[in-house]
């Protein structure tokens, strides 16, 4: 124990309180303890010759059907009984999709980064950490993936389904469209914000001595904007997941609202990788030679 603590204090020690801030902090790592990956080019060819670039789409696809199979049967659960107290209500619903979050990305992670959100793969392309050729095959998968997700619970319960939203997503009655869409952007800023917090070289080089797997902090934000949203939007921050549902459901007022869980998420993604690299990190958005 005495090692580990003197270990701690070294580490508190050795990066101060008073970090150089904007460009000066560029200048500032010639003794760094980590290594920052190179920025991703934006358009990498060679990918489409590799099988790790398509075993990568599929395990984004296999996450995301898997996601919205258990998140979509879980708000069919509790919208089918006319009690709320016999379900596991708002709480739980909110729980299975920060929960399938975390184990998902805990289990694709390794594969291909586990996005399981074009929102997270649009925040992390501006980061640089992917290039356009990835992130566009990214999202589509995510997309068929969401979509064949909800049209399984369909299939499943195809009366249940229809008659009770099929977990599309709404500005609900009392709000506005404006208010859905900031629910949107600041849902999306929180997760996207978290992914690259938790994903980050600097910060798991000097947090060492916390070890909290990355997909432990990125679950439980995806759970606390459930609570915060649901009540306003049924919780988007996920364009693929709203996709998924609204093609299945298919009812006009599934798709009235629809761009608002597009435009929402992918402006709230991009404002957390604007405030990540350049407030945070003060990394300029370059793509490597």
């Amino acid at each position: 124990m005495e090692g580990k603590e003197e270990d701690v204090r070294l580490g508190a020690n050795r990066y101060s309180d008073m970090q150089p801030i904007g460009t000066a902090a560029q200048g500032a790592g010639d003794d760094k303890d980590y290594k920052e990956p190179p920025p991703a080019p934006l358009f990498e060819p060679g990918e489409l010759k590799s099988w790790s670039f398509y075993r990568a789409g599929i395990a984004e696809f296999v996450a995301t059907f898997l996601f919205l199979y258990i998140t979509i049967l879980t708000v069919m659960g509790v919208s089918k009984s006319s009690s709320k107290c016999a379900t596991v209500g708002i709480q739980g619903i909110a729980w299975s999709f920060g929960g399938m979050i975390f184990a998902l990305v805990y289990c694709t992670a390794g594969i291909s980064g586990g996005h399981i959100n074009p929102a997270v793969t649009f925040g992390l392309f501006l980061a640089r950490k992917l290039s356009l050729t990835r992130a566009i095959f990214y999202i589509v998968m995510q997309c068929l993936g969401a979509i064949c997700g909800a049209g399984v619970v369909k299939g499943f319960q195809q009366g249940l389904y229809m008659g009770n939203g099929g977990g599309a997503n709404v500005v609900a009655s009392g709000y506005t469209k404006g208010d859905g869409l900031g629910a949107e952007i600041v849902g999306t800023f929180i997760l996207v914000y978290t992914v690259f917090s938790a994903t980050d070289a600097k910060r798991n080089a000097r947090d060492s001595h916390v070890p909290i797997p990355a997909p432990l902090p990125i679950g439980f934000a995806v759970f606390l904007v459930h609570l915060a949203t649901i009540p306003i939007t049924g919780t988007g921050i996920n364009p693929a997941r709203s996709l998924g549902a609204a093609i299945i459901y298919n009812k006009d007022h599934a798709w009235n609202d629809h761009w608002i869980f597009w435009v929402g998420p992918f402006v709230g993604a991009a404002l957390a990788a604007i405030y990540h690299q350049v407030i945070i990190r003060a990394n300029p958005f370059k793509s490597r030679s």
